[in-house]
C-alpha cells in the first residue's frame, strides 16, 4: 500500500525568508488487531508490513510462538459503515488447538507497570509466558568495536525517515554485524513487532542468534518483546528505563543502552560483550 507518507501544505521560515511548499510527512492511522473474530487491541502505526505488526504483538502477548500456531491473517472487509475497506483492521485466525491466553489482563498490567507492584507483576507475566529461556547455547559474543558500527548501518537503511525525518526503526543484525532486517514505524514497539512477526511467519523464531537495535530508548515493553522472541542482545541509542533493566537482569537478556559513537552502557548480560579493560568501581 503506498500509504508510508502523506503530503501537507506548510509555510516555511529560514532566516527571515517565508515561503508556502508542499512537506513529506509520515503517514500515522490506528490498526485494530482482531484475534479469532475478537478486538483486541488498537495501535497507531505506519501502514505497511501490517500482518508482520499483527503477528509480532501475538508473540510478545504469548499467542503466538511458531508459523504452525497461526492459520492465516487477513484485512476485515466491511471496516467502516458504508463497507468500505480501510485496511486498517485485520483478523488474526489461530491454528486449532492454540491456547489463548488472558492477554487482556496481562496488557492491562503492562501499560500501568510504572507502580512497584505493578512492575513486579509484569516481570512475572514475561517470566510465565515466554516460550524461550535466553541461554549462551548457542554462545553470542560481541566485539564492542562491532556494536558502535551498527547505530550508522540503521540509520543508512532507514528510507522513509530520509523523506519525513519522523520514524523510529529497529533492526536485526547477526553476531557478525550482517544486517538481516529493518523496519520503520512512528511507533518503536511497531518496528520491533513488525521484525518479530516477519520472523514467525518464515519459522524464524526463537532469534536467538540475533542483536535487536532500537533508534530511541529501550522501553520495557521493547524489552519484553525482545525476550518473548528469544533474542540475547537488546542495544539502544538512548537510555533504558530501570524495568527494562531488571527484566533484562532477570530473564538473562543482554542490555546496552547510550549506543553512540564509540561509547555504550551494559546494563546487564555483560558476559557477551568482549569486554578487555578491566572494569572500575564508580
Amino acid at each position: 500500500m503506498g500509504r508510508v507518507t502523506e503530503r501537507r501544505r506548510v509555510i516555511r521560515i529560514r532566516d527571515g525568508a517565508v515561503s508556502a511548499r508542499p512537506d513529506t510527512l509520515v503517514a500515522e492511522e490506528p490498526l485494530e488487531i482482531r484475534l479469532n473474530g475478537k478486538p483486541l487491541a488498537i495501535t497507531m502505526r505506519t501502514p505497511g508490513d501490517d500482518f508482520a505488526l499483527a503477528a509480532g504483538f501475538l508473540v510478545s502477548e504469548g499467542v503466538l510462538g511458531s508459523a504452525d500456531e497461526l492459520r492465516s491473517i487477513v484485512y476485515c472487509a466491511g471496516a467502516t459503515q458504508d463497507g468500505s475497506n480501510t485496511y486498517n483492521v485485520v483478523d488474526v485466525t489461530t491454528a486449532p488447538g492454540v491456547e489463548i491466553p488472558d492477554i487482556t489482563l496481562e496488557r492491562n498490567v503492562y501499560t500501568t507497570s510504572s507502580c512497584g507492584l505493578c512492575g513486579k507483576a509484569s516481570l512475572d507475566a514475561v517470566r510465565t509466558t515466554a516460550r524461550w529461556e535466553i541461554t549462551d547455547r548457542p554462545a553470542v559474543l560481541l566485539e564492542p568495536e562491532l556494536l558502535a558500527s551498527l547505530p550508522d548501518r540503521l540509520r543508512a537503511a532507514q528510507r522513509v525517515f530520509d523523506r519525513t525525518g519522523g520514524l523510529h526503526a529497529a533492526a536485526l543484525f547477526s553476531p557478525a554485524g550482517e544486517l538481516l532486517d529493518v523496519r520503520e514505524d512512528v511507533g518503536r514497539h511497531n518496528a520491533v513487532d513488525k521484525l518479530v512477526g516477519r520472523a514467525l511467519r518464515e519459522g524464524g523464531l526463537p532469534l536467538s542468534r540475533a542483536v535487536l537495535l532500537v533508534s530511541g530508548r529501550a522501553s520495557f515493553e521493547l524489552a519484553q518483546k525482545a525476550v518473548m522472541a528469544g533474542i540475547p542482545v537488546l542495544a539502544a541509542v538512548s537510555a533504558p528505563s530501570s524495568l527494562a533493566v531488571d527484566l533484562a537482569a532477570e530473564s538473562g537478556l543482554t542490555l546496552v543502552g547510550f549506543l553512540r559513537g564509540s561509547s555504550m552502557n551494559v546494563y546487564a548480560g555483560e558476559h557477551r560483550i568482549a569486554l578487555r579493560a578491566e572494569t572500575t568501581q564508580g
